[in-house]
């Protein structure tokens, strides 16, 4: 349990770091049909193409994957705390979203590639949501996707060989199909909270 809250707790520092990171990196971000929306950062050299492997193995890329407004959150299935909370939160969004006639889709992207098979991202994501997509791939593809969508993460396998923690960010990020990366949410907004603002942004393109 101390390991958990410990972890917990990491995760969070992280995030605030990051957070902090991104607006020094792009100062005045965003400025543009965004703007109005909290979170909105659409002038950050954030997102782009990335090339992974889906619960079937079926190598996807973002095209295959992003075919609606997409909420993206990199994480890994053995997260004790986090990870299932921020994703539930998520789908929770996505669900309130499509009683207000939006249509969004909830993305799960592992970072622990060594123990997270397609199949453990697809029970993982199939679990919280019938519509979240769970997607893992080789150490490379999933280095690649994080740096496109500039997150952090380590893993503690010197820790644990098989049970170890990995220290991740803790973000979750808006997609669009057409426009690429809109902007990100921090992990202490509600599914109602997440929900309006994500809808400021679809309203707003």
């Amino acid at each position: 349990m101390r390991t958990a809250i410990w972890a917990g707790a990491a995760a969070a520092a992280i995030c605030g770091v990051i957070g902090v990171t991104l607006w020094k990196v792009y100062p005045g971000a965003p400025s543009d049909a965004f703007a109005e929306c909290a979170g909105g950062a659409s002038g950050a050299s954030i997102g782009g193409p990335f090339e992974l492997v889906n619960a079937s193995g079926e190598t996807v890329t973002d095209k295959d994957v992003i075919t609606e407004p997409a909420l993206i959150y990199f994480g890994y299935t053995f997260c004790p705390d986090v990870c299932p909370l921020d994703t539930v939160r998520n789908a929770e969004a996505v669900d309130i979203l499509a009683e207000r006639g939006y249509a969004v889709t909830p993305v799960f992207i592992s970072i622990d590639p060594a123990r997270d098979t397609p199949e453990a991202v697809g029970d993982f994501a199939g679990n919280i949501s019938e519509k979240m997509v769970g997607l893992t791939g080789s150490p490379e593809q999933v280095d690649a996707a994080s740096k496109a969508y500039r997150t952090y993460y380590k893993a503690h396998t010197e820790d644990d060989p098989d049970y170890y923690l990995v220290d991740h960010s803790t973000f979750t990020y808006l997609t669009l199909p057409e426009t690429g990366f809109a902007g990100f949410f921090k992990r202490e907004l509600t599914g109602e909270q997440l929900a309006d603002r994500v809808q400021c942004f679809l309203d707003a393109g």
